[in-house]
């Protein structure tokens, strides 16, 4: 069903009616297919790139269309909806974008943004590593300082896009000082140096690759700097706060999908001469399920909201993406539960929606680290109400 939503002005009711029409022309046909194959669908990002859609939160100087997060979220749950891994994709690619547009000197931004909003470049978030995925400040990728730039020695793990995108935006040490060694860099995919593992073989999100990044003697400018040196863990934790509400409206976008493909199978499915949904044990679920999508929804608006207004919003969004995804596993779980035996087969889309689900309890910051953050800010008196 189409969700009812109160927007801010009339654009950007205009702006969901565009991507409406943009995923059921050139993002849903296409998703079952290439899921099963495992492609990846790059001209996809070019089409919402030319339609305004990889810049919405950034600034118009820049190529962007300057949406609030009210509105770029909720794009992003309508993309998701209709097909996870370019809903999921938009929101990398926006992370990705932060350090240049809010760290990044004027000319870097003048250089670097117009085409990473444009639709022509496709980025990539480079902060995991095999041995350092929760504790990011851990990670041991080392850039080293000379006379001409970086020298960059390490590996990234789970890097989405990791393999097929334009640029990375990559966190690497700069001293040995913990948090305070991290500093942020721009590093352009034909770098030399520069390699990739094979694809995970994943349980879901087949069409979007996730790869490591490896870095070998990988030179880099002095302009591939983004900030000033030691400043690259606060950038990164800061993205994440972003990241993290983006992952909260996929999480609403695929469940919505979920209950939606549920209410429709249980009333059309008749057992004993009667609907399925007319059944209370069914139609009880359905309403828990319902309950539960918009209570998500309302939870990572609230805190788009409080990001709009320049309020700390860093432990909402921790709220919003724990609440969320681990919402989105159980309505895809219980939509497969609807739909019987037909819901455990690849006929019918909860099946993926199931798989695809579980990533989201890992990514931008696992559940248990966002019960970590919100305990802390909790121990310290700053949680929002």
């Amino acid at each position: 069903m189409t969700v009812e939503r109160i927007l801010p002005t009339a654009e950007a009711h205009d702006l969901l009616d565009l991507v409406r029409d943009l995923i059921g022309k050139e993002v849903a046909p296409r998703a079952v297919a290439d899921e099963s194959a495992g492609r990846f669908p790059r001209e996809v990002f070019t089409v919402l790139g030319r339609s305004g859609l990889l810049g919405l939160p950034y600034p118009e100087e820049y190529g962007g269309a300057a949406q609030p997060y009210e509105v770029y979220l909720q794009v992003i749950e309508e993309l998701a909806a209709g097909w996870l891994a370019v809903g999921l994709g938009l929101s990398v690619h926006t992370l990705s974008c932060f350090p240049v547009a809010a760290y990044g000197t004027a000319e870097q931004r003048a250089e670097l943004l117009p085409e990473m909003l444009g639709g022509e470049l496709l980025g990539a978030y480079c902060l995991s590593e095999p041995q350092s995925g929760s504790d990011a400040a851990a990670l041991t990728t080392r850039a080293v300082a000379d006379a001409e730039g970086y020298v960059v020695d390490g590996v990234k793990a789970w890097i989405t896009h990791g393999g097929v995108a334009d640029f990375y935006t990559l966190m690497a040490r700069t001293s040995p000082d913990g948090g305070r060694g991290i500093s942020c860099f721009h590093v352009p995919a034909g770098t030399e140096g520069l390699s990739f593992g094979a694809p995970e073989k994943k349980m879901g999100m087949r069409s979007s690759p996730t790869a490591q990044v490896r870095f070998d003697g990988a030179r880099l400018g002095p302009g591939a700097l983004l900030g000033a040196e030691g400043e690259g863990f606060r950038i990164a934790l800061a993205a994440l706060d972003g990241g993290r509400l983006g992952i909260a409206a996929c999480a609403v976008g695929l469940a919505q999908a979920a209950l939606d493909a549920a209410v429709a199978y249980a009333g059309e499915r008749r057992q004993f001469g009667s609907r399925v949904i007319d059944f209370q044990g069914v139609g009880f679920m359905l309403a828990d399920m319902a309950t539960q999508v918009a209570a998500a929804r309302a939870l990572y608006l609230d805190a788009a909201r409080l990001r709009d207004a320049g309020r700390p919003y860093g432990t909402r969004a921790a709220m919003a993406k724990l609440f969320a995804t681990d919402m989105c596993m159980k309505v895809t779980t219980d939509a497969v539960q609807v739909f019987g035996g037909y819901g455990y087969v690849e006929d019918f889309p909860v099946e993926r929606y199931m798989r695809e689900a579980k990533v989201l309890q890992i990514v931008e910051g696992t559940n248990q680290v966002q019960r970590l953050v919100i305990g802390r800010a909790l121990a310290k008196g700053t949680a929002a109400s």
